[in-house]
């Protein structure tokens, strides 16, 4: 089983609850979906044939780190258009990790499903928290 099937459902919280301002970028959900996802990430990817190991494996890991890496880098940040950039960077390396689900799946290194369904709710909030970001007053 993956790291994402074993995280029970209570662990997450849903977007129509009302949150708290945010102190750190752990408060995030946005943050917290993409940490998961790379969890799962290191998961799918330790089982991934030898020769891999510094290839695709370790380009997925890095693309992966990439997208929590950048939304807390950007929480702190305190202009829009800087915080706005980094959340940009972070929906590169998502649409990166995407493709690398692709590619190992037409290789054959394993079922993506669970991967792929925590991609595309970080790739969902992402974007929520990135408009926020851009329609914001300050």
């Amino acid at each position: 089983m993956s790291y994402l099937e074993n995280t029970p459902v209570n662990a997450f919280v849903f977007m129509s609850e009302p949150r708290a301002a945010a102190r750190t970028f752990r408060d995030l959900l946005v943050w917290q979906k993409a940490h998961q996802f790379v969890l799962g990430v290191y998961s799918f990817t330790a089982a991934f044939p030898k020769q891999e190991t510094y290839g695709l494996s370790l380009q997925m890991r890095r693309a992966a780190v990439s997208i929590p890496a950048n939304i807390a880098e950007g929480f702190r940040r305190r202009g829009k258009a800087d915080k706005a950039r980094y959340m940009n960077i972070a929906e590169g390396s998502l649409e990166e990790c995407r493709y690398y689900l692709i590619l190992s799946h037409d290789l054959g290194y394993g079922d993506i499903d669970a991967l792929n369904v925590a991609l595309e709710e970080t790739s969902r909030l992402l974007n929520a928290y990135s408009a926020a970001i851009l329609t914001s007053g300050s």
